[in-house]
């Protein structure tokens, strides 16, 4: 692995079963050959589950965005206190 640290919540990435790539730009929205981070699957689903693709898309696009986010703050301090390969799938997720 290239970087053993979730850009999300700064955890290390652990188990390769636990975490995932996310692409900054949603392949359905134009993303397929755009940048990807490695981050745990539980900051995956927490970000699809506070941002539709839309948003995903046009203004949550960069780290930078996604993590000062309010709903994002709040749920990187929750998970930063969690194991490393600790998952809990999110109850809501937007879809496009």
């Amino acid at each position: 692995m290239e970087n053993n640290i979730c850009v999300i919540c700064g955890r290390e990435l652990g188990n390769e079963n636990t975490i995932s790539k996310h692409h900054l730009i949603p392949k359905s929205k134009g993303g397929k050959n755009t940048p990807t981070i490695l981050i745990h699957n539980i900051c995956h689903q927490k970000i699809h589950s506070v941002f539709s693709e839309n948003e995903l898309r046009d203004e949550y696009n960069t780290v930078e965005k996604l993590i000062t986010h309010e709903e994002m703050v709040k749920f990187i301090k929750w998970v930063s206190k969690k194991d490393i390969n600790f998952y809990d799938r999110n109850k809501k997720m937007k879809r496009k």
